[in-house]
């Protein structure tokens, strides 16, 4: 069975959702997901999980992204990005050392409120619904960390800029806030997702020019954690859901090796000893 991961370069207009639908026609595949969903206007690095490494998607969704994302100053839309109806159009009366001072007051954590247009859920129904059906819904603000911003450059009334973040930021808000911060609102018009934990948009290809050539081993997508090799006994009883004892004293993720240095897990240590997370 193929398992693993493939970086996608998701072409704008294209739903995440739509790109996980043609890999599995196109490929065969009986359990295909991605890790983190890219609004269709939306470009850039979309990870696809084949088969077992669905399993280890949560993993990767806890992950911090990078984005280069344009700012429209002066028009406010419903959707927060250029796909949706304008809303608000001001004039954009202000200087660039204000623009540049204002995106940067979002550095650090803070407590960021969802766009009305989202896939997060009310009552099991995602906001975009309610929100089409002209029906408001008050989200509560999540905390969120924006690592860094750089490479800003500003041509009134567009600003673009590189920004890294936490898990669950939508750069759609930070472009309403900084709308609303100016005074003259704005909204999201270009977003690029360049990287997401290790994986970089330099290593994906496009919808087209996908192959299985590109695949990322379960394995190799998490080379970067230490790892335990198992003697034949305590893998047996590893994989049975046993816990075993081990002679490391932290509680972080490690890759397990059975005595024939197969990969067959990540796990970690617990209050009853090593037991594994997630099984291959």
């Amino acid at each position: 069975m193929i398992n693993g991961f493939l970086l996608v370069n998701k072409d704008p207009g294209v739903t995440s959702s739509r790109v996980v639908q043609i890999l599995k026609k196109k490929f065969n595949l009986n359990k295909v997901g991605h890790l983190g969903t890219l609004d269709p206007m939306a470009t850039g690095l979309l990870i696809i999980a084949i088969n077992r490494a669905t399993k280890f998607a949560s993993l990767l969704l806890q992950s911090e992204k990078s984005y280069r994302a344009e700012v429209t100053l002066g028009i406010q839309t419903d959707t927060d990005d250029a796909e949706g109806e304008a809303v608000s159009l001001k004039d954009v009366n202000i200087n660039e050392f204000e623009v540049e001072e204002a995106l940067l007051t979002f550095l650090g954590e803070s407590d960021q409120l969802p766009p009305n247009y989202s896939a997060l859920k009310h009552k099991g129904k995602p906001m975009y619904k309610y929100a089409r059906d002209g029906i408001k819904i008050e989200k509560a603000a999540r905390k969120i960390l924006i690592k860094n911003i750089q490479n800003v450059e500003i041509d009134l009334p567009k600003v673009s800029f590189d920004i890294q973040c936490s898990k669950g930021t939508y750069i759609r808000s930070i472009a309403r806030d900084l709308g609303l911060r100016l005074g003259c609102g704005a909204h999201l018009s270009k977003l690029i997702r360049t990287s997401q934990e290790k994986f970089m948009l330099s290593d994906a290809c496009s919808i087209d020019n996908i192959n299985l050539e590109k695949l990322i081993s379960l394995e190799n997508a998490f080379e970067d954690l230490d790892f335990i090799q198992l003697n034949e006994r305590d893998s047996a009883a590893f994989l049975q859901g046993r816990s075993i004892e081990t002679d490391f004293d932290h509680t972080h993720l490690l890759r397990v090796y059975d005595a024939e240095n197969q990969f067959i897990a990540i796990g970690k240590n617990t209050s009853i000893g090593f037991k594994h997370e997630y099984l291959v």
